[in-house]
């Protein structure tokens, strides 16, 4: 019944206009503290002698954080490799205040761009727009800034992408029919919502997904007792359900409960995002497991995205406006596009894939 992920988010790449970088496959996550070769990184040649004496800074949200600090090792492996300094700041608390102090020791410093994972849409931004005042190139990502304190953010994946990740993982686990619920967060939740309509849209949008029937959408307020109380409710409600959709971590995991506690795994399946240290226990090919797979991001490949982007930007190979393009080491080419802020943006890719062969490594890392 399964595809290989790789073969389904190669058709995606094709048919949206969203996705703009290419040619790593998101299937593979790399082995703890892992690094691409030498070939495979020299996505911006000749820039060696160029960027030595520079000084790139990434500020990740907080220290402590696994996630954070598979971005920052990204990052700095990117950069290193072109022969510029890296300095890695890491808030002890994920505050837009430490990140201030941060950010007005790098300008002191004298550096030539700043990576920042913004704890504050707003609250940055004055601090930054000194920072681009002084010459210093300011990108965010995986959490934007605002649009006035950035040439552009890096972002994990478009809505179109996650929605059409989705609905192809529920085409594939129900066997290409019969009936699905969705287990959002909040029905205010506007990234929820999105993610939803993008869903939808893609099931019009193509006569394969005909057979398949949404039958429910369902809300857990990203609390988990409620999350389980509408699980139970959906399984009482439709018995000839097949699959649940949850795209929030609370839910996913809340929903993988109820199905592995109630003996029904080997009828309903769950798929969504989550996080793999939260889903490790549930992500299985048997039928004593509720998930196949499911999705997030490859945090390594973000901090990666993010310096080869912080390069081209102090290289003056993009200024960070839409339509500009670059090419990102062995992750391909990309393309910036406008982003629902105002600003611009570049898109990873697809969200990456977490099943039974990479579960118990990415489970211990956040």
């Amino acid at each position: 019944m399964k595809k290989r992920i790789f073969a389904i988010l190669l058709s995606i790449t094709v048919i949206s206009a969203l996705l703009v970088g290419c040619g790593k496959d998101n299937n593979k996550a790399p082995a703890s503290g892992d690094q691409t070769n030498n070939e495979d990184n020299k996505g911006n040649e000749g820039s060696d002698n160029e960027l030595k004496g520079k000084k790139l800074a990434v500020i990740v949200k907080s220290a402590g954080n696994p996630y954070n600090a598979r971005q920052s090792s990204g990052f700095k492996e990117v950069v290193e490799a072109v022969g510029a300094e890296v300095i890695v700041k890491e808030p002890e608390s994920a505050t837009a205040e430490d990140q201030i102090v941060m950010i007005n020791e790098l300008v002191a410093q004298k550096v030539d761009a700043i990576a920042i994972a913004g704890n504050d849409t707003d609250a940055l931004q004055p601090a930054l727009q000194e920072a681009m005042n002084k010459g210093i190139k300011v990108l965010s990502f995986d959490s934007a800034v605002n649009a006035q304190s950035r040439a552009v953010h890096v972002n994990q994946a478009g809505t179109e992408l996650i929605g059409q990740s989705l609905m192809e993982a529920i085409l594939d686990i129900s066997g290409g029919e019969g009936q699905f619920a969705i287990l959002s967060a909040t029905s205010q939740a506007t990234n929820q919502n999105a993610w939803i309509e993008a869903m939808q849209k893609v099931m019009e949008s193509d006569d394969k997904y005909s057979k398949l029937e949404l039958v429910d959408i369902v809300y857990g307020d990203d609390e988990y007792q409620k999350s389980v109380d509408q699980t139970q409710a959906l399984l009482s409600n439709y018995p000839d359900l097949k699959v649940i959709c949850a795209p929030t971590t609370v839910g996913i995991m809340a929903a993988a409960k109820v199905l592995e506690d109630q003996g029904v795994t080997a009828s309903v399946k769950l798929t969504g995002l989550g996080l793999p240290s939260e889903m490790g226990d549930y992500i299985g090919d048997g039928d004593d497991k509720s998930t196949p797979y499911m999705y997030l991001w490859n945090p390594i490949d973000i901090g990666r995205l993010t310096g080869y982007t912080a390069i081209a930007l102090v290289k003056g190979e993009i200024t960070g406006a839409e339509g500009e393009t670059f090419v990102a080491g062995d992750l391909g080419d990309y393309t910036i596009v406008k982003a629902e802020d105002g600003g611009t943006e570049i898109i990873l890719g697809p969200p990456f894939q977490f099943n039974p062969e990479n579960i118990d490594e990415w489970k211990e890392v956040y």
